[in-house]
């Protein structure tokens, strides 16, 4: 009844993985970018914040030196300068971000190029799904999730504060450079402890986001038939393609089987036509081959034009599973196709060539 209804409770198949990749549908969260971004960030401002500290305090320095600034050459130098400086300190910064966030980005969803989820698109502005958008479990849970950031960025925030609260009221109190040295680390390890507590919550989101994106992704019993017909094929094309293919290897076999100077069976289920003519053949060689209903063919017409039949059920079977049709036969069938054929060319009366001699 479960699938009257359209249930989906099958797995997805590879193809249709590959074919919401491909739309850009894959699972990530774009909280756990943020979250590992931030952190990062600050990290890396821990490790270069002192030199950027440096640089910016010479820059302020270059800048407020009224006397290095005679004309207008030298305040274009001077402001070349004073931009190199900057660059020079923010650029690590920039740059461990980017890497960071491509790092990131890449352990969630690897490599993934598509426009896909750039096309226009008019169900988006269908204000009935934008509704039903609004009220689904992935709103509700967007809310909660908001929510519990917001609370616990707070608490992580008083927590932060309440230790220091003394030192803040008495701010006024303290020495600039001080007071500016206490917010700078206030302000570093409130940011870290967020920073923590965000990428907690990301974590979960992406968990969810990954079963989210699977329960999407799932299919119904009837889709995974529909599925599996795209890619091996209606089975009424498959079987029209197979009696195509029966009726020209039976054409083949009408033109190939007459000209053999045996045939081995199994004795019902297989059947092998050899023939070996000893003017411009190395070795006997398979001119058709068949089981069961394409066996019988070849032996209606190995009867129909006087080809001898022999019972060889180990020979036929081996010979079916080892040898193409048009090969030559391997060298280790020699002294039993050599022994075959001159029982047959004995029976017929006719003067038997000499064997193939295996080559060393």
């Amino acid at each position: 009844m479960a699938d009257d209804f359209g249930d989906k409770s099958e797995p997805p198949t590879p193809r249709r993985r590959m074919e919401a990749r491909n739309r850009g549908q894959v699972p990530k969260s774009q909280e756990l970018n943020a979250a590992v971004l931030l952190l990062g960030s600050l990290l890396t401002l821990e490790m270069f914040g002192g030199r950027l500290w440096k640089k910016m305090l010479a820059v302020m320095g270059r800048s407020l030196e009224g006397d290095l600034i005679p004309g207008v050459k030298a305040n274009l130098a001077l402001s070349k300068g004073i931009v190199g400086e900057m660059i020079s300190g923010i650029l690590p910064l920039f740059l461990s971000a980017f890497v960071i966030a491509l790092v990131i980005q890449y352990s969630q969803v690897g490599w993934l190029l598509t426009t896909k989820p750039l096309e226009p698109s008019f169900t988006k502005l269908n204000p009935i799904n934008g509704i039903k958008r609004i009220f689904s479990p992935q709103s509700l849970f967007q809310l909660v999730q908001n929510l519990a950031k917001l609370s616990l960025v707070l608490l992580v925030s008083w927590s932060a504060v309440a230790g220091i609260i003394d030192q803040v009221m008495l701010a006024h109190t303290v020495d600039i450079a001080l007071l500016m040295g206490l917010a700078c680390k206030l302000m570093y390890y409130l940011g870290i402890r967020i920073a923590i507590v965000l990428l907690m919550l990301a974590l979960i989101d992406y968990v969810y986001q990954r079963y989210r994106h699977e329960k999407q992704l799932k299919m119904t019993k009837d889709e995974v038939k529909e599925e599996m017909k795209r890619m091996d094929g209606d089975p009424v094309i498959k079987r029209r393609r197979r009696e195509i293919q029966l009726k020209l290897a039976a054409e083949r076999m009408k033109e190939a089987v007459p000209k053999a100077d045996v045939i081995v069976t199994n004795p019902t289920h297989y059947a092998i036509a050899i023939q070996y003519d000893e003017s411009n053949m190395n070795a006997p060689t398979v001119v058709a081959k068949g089981v069961d209903f394409l066996a019988l063919r070849i032996r209606e017409i190995a009867s129909a034009h006087g080809i001898p039949i022999v019972e060889k059920p180990f020979l036929a079977r081996t010979l079916y599973k080892d040898v193409e049709v048009g090969d030559e036969i391997p060298e280790r069938f020699y002294r039993a196709i050599a022994e075959l054929l001159a029982y047959v060319y004995e029976i017929a009366g006719r003067q038997i060539g000499p064997a193939p001699v295996p080559t060393a």
